[in-house]
């Protein structure tokens, strides 16, 4: 059982890191979680009945270990008079999320190679050589695809328009 348990396991990883990215907001703390979560599977892997759903029992344990990392990290502290919030040196969460969101609704509107370039450059952190290798193309036109993928992203979300109505400070949606 071990090595078709292995095999499942590594096939859910991609979707697993998707999740992990999109619950935590960090691709660092994401990867981390993947890994805990892998190494608890494979720790209860005597738990798991092949032939179920293995996707979802993994998902079930990332849920519970991210839930558990962040109830242990949360600190309240009263701020009456604005005093520690005003040196927050970034803005609230809520904009972030509509922006990501927007970003996921555009990415199926985008070419097929314009997304995958896009996506495995700035999602999956793959050089630009790795990625040309990967699409099965020159490096110069993986570099074109991304960059107009990239363009394509800012048109569809507006990332143009609140360029030019926001302030310097805040973080783009796509760098």
């Amino acid at each position: 059982m071990s090595d078709d348990f292995r095999d499942l396991m590594l096939a859910v990883i991609p979707r697993l890191r998707a999740s992990a990215i999109a619950l935590t907001g960090s691709a660092v703390e994401a990867d981390d979680l993947v890994q805990d979560t892998l190494m608890r599977a494979w720790r209860f892997r005597d738990r798991y009945i092949l032939g179920t759903n293995l996707a979802g029992w993994m998902f079930r344990i990332m849920k519970n270990l991210f839930l558990t990392q962040r109830t242990g990290q949360r600190s309240w502290v009263e701020d009456i008079d604005g005093q520690y919030s005003s040196q927050v040196p970034f803005g609230p969460e809520q904009e972030w999320r509509i922006q990501f969101a927007e970003l996921l609704d555009a990415l199926p509107q985008l070419p097929d190679d314009n997304r995958d370039a896009v996506l495995l450059v700035g999602a999956l952190g793959m050089s630009y050589q790795e990625a040309a290798d990967a699409c099965g193309c020159d490096i110069g036109v993986l570099r074109g695809r991304v960059h107009r993928g990239r363009a394509q992203l800012a048109d569809l979300t507006g990332l143009h328009d609140r360029k030019a109505g926001r302030d310097a400070s805040a973080t783009p949606l796509i760098q």
